[in-house]
C-alpha cells in the first residue's frame, strides 16, 4: 500500500481525500494555473475539518518559477501567515533567471517555515540537471521533492525517477506526481521503488478529488 498525497484546489475536494483515506493533503488555490497560495480564511477553515497534515502551497502567481523582490516579499508574508494557522508544512519552489534552483531564496522560505518541513514542488522539473537540481534542494533544507522526473508525466519521466529515488539515498524523499492515477501507480511504483505518491485524483476534467480514485490509489 502506497502513501498518497492528495493536491487539493478546494476544501470540498480536501475533505473527500481525508474521508477516503488520503494520508495527506496539498492544499492550494488556482487549479487552472496548477497551484496557488490559498486564501486564509480558506486555509483556517479546512484546518478546523480535517486531522491528517496540510501541506500549504506558497505560489503568488502561476507562470515560471523565478519571482520578483515584491512577490518573494508575498511569499514570506504568507508563509508566516499560514504558519500561525497550524498546518503541517509548505510547498513551493523558486528558480532564478538561468532556470536553476535559486538556493538563497528557497533557504530564505525553508528557515522561515521552521520547525516545519518544506516539500519543493514541481518547479523542479523546469530546473535545469536532474543531480545538480537535487543536490541544491537538499541544500536548502527541504524534506521532499514533488516531481514527475523532469519530464511531462511520471510515465515519461519514470528512469529519471528511478535515479531521483538511488540518487537521494533517503536524505530527502521523492514524492512522484505528475499524470499518476490508480491506473499507473503500481507500474510506477515497482519501477522507481519510491514510496510516496502525489494525484489530484481528479478523473472527470472537474474541480473536486474523486472518492473511488482516492480509495484506488491508496490500496494499489
Amino acid at each position: 500500500m502506497s502513501k498518497i498525497e492528495i493536491a487539493c484546489f478546494n476544501p470540498q475536494s480536501a475533505i473527500i481525500a481525508f474521508e477516503n483515506g488520503a494520508d495527506r493533503i496539498e492544499f492550494c488555490d488556482g487549479l487552472s494555473e496548477g497551484g496557488t497560495t490559498p486564501s486564509f480564511e480558506t486555509t483556517k477553515e479546512l484546518r478546523e475539518k480535517i486531522n491528517i497534515p496540510v501541506f500549504v502551497m506558497i505560489r503568488p502567481r502561476g507562470g515560471d518559477f523565478t519571482y520578483s523582490e515584491a512577490e518573494f516579499e508575498q511569499m514570506k508574508n504568507e508563509l508566516t501567515q499560514l504558519k500561525s494557522l497550524n498546518v503541517d508544512g509548505f510547498v513551493f519552489g523558486i528558480l532564478d533567471e538561468n532556470d536553476e534552483v535559486n538556493v538563497e531564496q528557497n533557504k530564505i522560505l525553508v528557515q522561515l517555515a521552521q520547525p516545519l518541513p518544506c516539500t519543493f514542488h514541481r518547479a523542479f522539473d523546469r530546473a535545469k540537471g536532474l543531480e545538480d537540481s537535487l543536490e541544491k534542494v537538499i541544500d536548502c533544507g527541504f524534506k521532499t521533492i514533488l516531481t514527475s522526473g523532469q519530464k511531462p508525466n511520471v510515465s515519461e519521466g519514470k528512469e529519471n525517477l528511478k535515479t531521483l529515488v538511488e540518487l537521494s539515498d533517503g536524505r530527502i524523499e521523492i514524492l512522484i506526481g505528475g499524470g499518476l492515477r490508480s491506473t499507473n501507480i503500481q507500474d510506477i511504483r515497482e519501477f522507481t521503488s519510491a514510496g510516496y505518491f502525489h494525484s489530484s485524483a481528479i478523473t472527470d476534467g472537474g474541480q473536486f478529488a474523486n472518492a473511488d480514485e482516492v480509495v484506488a490509489l491508496k490500496n494499489k
